[in-house]
């Protein structure tokens, strides 16, 4: 029997490496994508069948080698889990063009963008699903505080724009959702986090398992639990 394949991108630190080493500890294919010689070591140093690219997820012909490299491979997963947070990211006035450009570009548009490459690879697989790792900061509902106003934007765009995508890749049997992980204690959560990374990973990994056509388009939290948009 072919083991299951998933793709994950950010798999340098973070959720995305402790995706990376639970599925390769689960017996996975893995394929994870990092920008940076310190996220290679860190992949490397994973036991099992791991396999990793150099990708830049803002830029298009990265993502066009991608695509290129995976040729007509099935995706029984893909995690888009790559994401920014600027330490400037304030309330208004404290956003600038070029945070606005970085944060939305890598948050938003990059996943649309992956997903456009890749999800001919996820219909060949057996489970096809997207998942994309969001947050309950892109919830309107929720945002009681304000602040962090380009992430809150990025997250809410890619919320939108995954929405789109589960809409016309339903027909191809692909079922697309959006989890937030929780505050975790990584370098971009902050030491402050209620979940440590493994538990994070753990509990969406259950929900990842647990996903049918039913849960296609919607919005959930690391435990499963449905959020508000």
């Amino acid at each position: 029997m072919a083991m299951s394949t998933v793709l994950i991108t950010g798999a340098g630190r973070g959720l995305g490496l402790e995706f990376a080493r639970q599925y390769a500890g689960a017996g996975w294919n893995v394929i994870a994508t990092c920008r940076d010689d310190a996220g290679e070591a860190a992949l490397r140093a994973i036991r099992g069948n791991i396999e990793i690219f150099d990708l830049d997820v803002a830029r298009a012909d990265a993502v066009a080698a991608l695509q290129a490299a995976m040729a007509d491979r099935a995706i029984d997963v893909l995690i888009n889990n790559a994401g920014v947070l600027h330490a400037g990211d304030g309330g208004l006035g404290t956003v600038d063009e070029e945070m606005w450009d970085s944060v939305v570009s890598i948050n938003a548009y990059a996943p649309f963008n992956i997903v456009g490459a890749l999800w001919p690879n996820v219909a060949k697989s057996t489970t096809r699903n997207i998942v994309a790792i969001s947050s309950d900061m892109a919830s309107m509902a929720m945002n009681d505080s304000g602040g962090m106003a380009a992430y809150r934007a990025s997250k809410a765009a890619l919320n939108s724009l995954m929405r789109t995508v589960s809409v016309e890749l339903a027909p191809h049997g692909i079922t697309t959702v959006m989890i937030h992980p929780g505050w975790v204690r990584t370098d971009m959560g902050g030491a402050g986090g209620d979940l440590e990374v493994h538990e994070s990973v753990t509990e969406m990994r259950a929900v990842i398992a647990s996903l049918t056509p039913h849960m296609n388009g919607r919005f959930f939290r690391y435990d499963g639990r449905e959020l508000e948009w």
